[in-house]
């Protein structure tokens, strides 16, 4: 097994008054990603380049030592109770709940659970990456309160924790000072969110470029990938290549008889598969793929909706409204008001 060392772990370090605590609880089983991603973007986060680093990172666990990952690396960390014993350690700014099929495990763990109450009272803002929500929701921390976790443990939490408000859409929430996240990469998202609040837009922005991430994405898009699932529902891409086509032309008008003949299909027949495969009827994947497109363009002000309305084939305004209302029940003026991404 090998070990990655994240930071030299003798003893818990010391608090540096010029510098924020962000402190990372992670056991056994974890998902590298949910911690090697949001720490990445908290080590190297500055108010501006000239800046000192804005942040202090540690790793925690409840025994300290080395932890299993679900990779061939192992984390070092150190326990959690030199910190709660350590009256130095105690501002914790910013406290992370590590995500993994450890972390349902953990959440079961009354004395460990204890512990995590202890540091989250000391905490400014307490975070989960994915199923790191346990670890709140078993703290009491989610109750009342609006979170997410990965779509595929939503149910659970939900029916674990009835008293937490789950919601499986959106990449990560914030209600209060509690933050949780969907799965994996959006933990990334989420701590690039983080940074944009304390230090600021540019700061956010430069640290995204650093990572070279397209966007700095708002908490209210969706972890669910429409392109991801249209690849789900195709497994033997037999419409790979068309989807390309219709989202290189968006601009045209797409009819069916268009779409069977780039496929090399009778109408009728294109029409049957297609619907048989993808689960919707040629034309409202069309829409689908028009609104995809458009809330893209609408997170940033740089397009008007009249030039996103062109762009995407939508011919007029009202058009686009009624789309967005049947695809995301909401208009796109509302989308951009919600969802827009804010600029430096």
């Amino acid at each position: 097994m090998t070990s990655f060392s994240a930071k030299p772990t003798n003893s818990a370090p010391p608090y540096h008054s010029d510098q924020m605590n962000v402190v990372f609880i992670v056991y056994p089983d974890i998902v590298l990603l949910d911690l090697a991603g949001p720490l990445q973007v908290f080590t190297h986060a500055k108010v501006n380049p000239a800046s000192g680093q804005a942040y202090k990172t540690h790793v925690l666990s409840f025994d300290g030592g080395k932890t299993e990952t679900n990779t061939i690396l192992q984390i070092d960390s150190d326990p959690i109770a030199d910190w709660i014993n350590n009256d130095e350690n105690h501002p914790i700014h910013t406290l992370v709940a590590v995500g993994g099929d450890g972390a349902p495990i953990a959440a079961l763990n009354k004395p460990f659970v204890e512990q995590f109450k202890v540091l989250a009272k000391r905490s400014q803002r307490v975070c989960s990456v994915c199923s790191g929500a346990f670890v709140l929701a078993a703290a009491g921390l989610l109750e009342g309160k609006r979170a997410v976790t990965h779509w595929e443990d939503c149910e659970n939490l939900a029916t674990e924790y009835p008293n937490v408000n789950v919601e499986v859409d959106p990449i990560y929430i914030k209600d209060g000072s509690v933050w949780t996240s969907a799965g994996i990469t959006s933990g990334i998202d989420m701590a690039l969110a983080i940074i944009e609040e304390d230090l600021g837009a540019p700061a956010a922005i430069e640290m995204a470029r650093s990572l070279v991430t397209p966007m700095v994405r708002s908490g209210g898009q969706s972890q669910f990938s429409p392109e991801l699932d249209r690849q789900a529902r195709d497994t033997q891409g037999r419409f790979g290549r068309l989807h390309d086509w219709i989202s290189a032309n968006l601009h045209r008008t797409i009819s069916v008889d268009a779409m069977a003949e780039h496929c090399g299909m009778s109408s009728r027949n294109f029409s049957r598969q297609y619907k048989s495969i993808m689960g919707v009827p040629p034309a409202k994947a069309v829409e689908a793929i028009r609104v995809n497109v458009a809330r893209d363009l609408l997170s940033s002000p740089q397009k008007s909706i009249k030039e996103i309305v062109a762009s995407c084939g939508f011919k007029d305004d009202e058009r686009m409204r009624r789309a967005f209302l049947r695809q995301i029940n909401t208009t796109p003026s509302q989308y951009r008001a919600q969802f827009q991404t804010r600029q430096l």
